[in-house]
């Protein structure tokens, strides 16, 4: 009986210290205010702004958090802003991949339309997934992504970027030259204000994607196969 009670206790401690989920592991994250305090924080999947229309699944705060590593960098990226006159503001860094799933269930939903107006009143919401702007999976759930602009510190607007955070449209492109932004004259105070905001990043080891202008990843992200889903908080 004595050999019996050791040996389950044994096997109770061997499935304690048990493999852990590795999704589950914020050891390597950091808050980047924390890094980075001169960063402005407009945290849109924690508040009902946003595409969806509420608050998204893993957003228990109104905080940002990514690897100590991309922090490090964005801090580069930051001071260099700040002796031009600028600061960063970001809309969302890490995302859960729980938050990703509910992206997933409100595309699906076809119904669920309240947001449209606002975000994207070009695409027929059939086509999100389609065309690219909904996935199963995202590269913020690396933690090594941040989504962000640049304010003019003396001012505290935002720069004009052409589009705003989460626009599903042309306009959200890097590389577009079209439409009302060269008919009014806008396109070439635009690109010159994303290019202060690329020109810093990519010098600090960002990269970015040919279809939103606010999104950036460093390059060399310590997770590229991990898609982390502990809930911000």
């Amino acid at each position: 009986m004595k050999r019996l009670i050791i040996l389950a206790w044994a096997a109770a401690m061997l499935a304690a210290c048990g493999p852990k989920d590795p999704t589950m592991d914020r050891s390597d994250f950091v808050v980047i205010t924390d890094v980075v305090p001169d960063v402005i924080l407009e945290i849109r999947y924690y508040s009902t702004y946003n595409f969806v229309g509420e608050r998204i699944d893993g957003y228990e705060a109104p905080i940002a958090l990514m690897t100590w590593q991309a922090a490090d960098s964005l801090k580069a990226v930051s001071d260099e802003l700040k002796a031009q006159g600028y600061r960063l503001k970001i809309w969302d860094a890490y995302r859960p991949q729980r938050a990703v799933n509910h992206f997933i269930r409100w595309a699906e939903n076809l119904q669920d339309t309240a947001m449209k107006n606002v975000f994207y009143p070009m695409v027929d919401k059939s086509l999100l997934f389609e065309q690219g702007y909904i996935w199963a999976h995202s590269s913020h759930s690396k933690g090594s992504t941040v989504d962000l602009t640049l304010v003019d510190a003396a001012t505290g607007k935002e720069l004009d970027m052409g589009s705003p955070f989460d626009w599903f449209g042309d306009e959200s492109h890097p590389d577009y030259m079209g439409g009302s932004l060269k008919e009014d004259g806008r396109w070439g105070r635009i690109y010159k204000n994303r290019q202060i905001l690329w020109d810093a990043m990519l010098r600090h080891g960002f990269t970015m994607i040919d279809s939103e202008w606010w999104h950036f990843t460093l390059a060399n992200e310590p997770y590229p196969d991990t898609y982390f889903n502990f809930p911000i908080k």
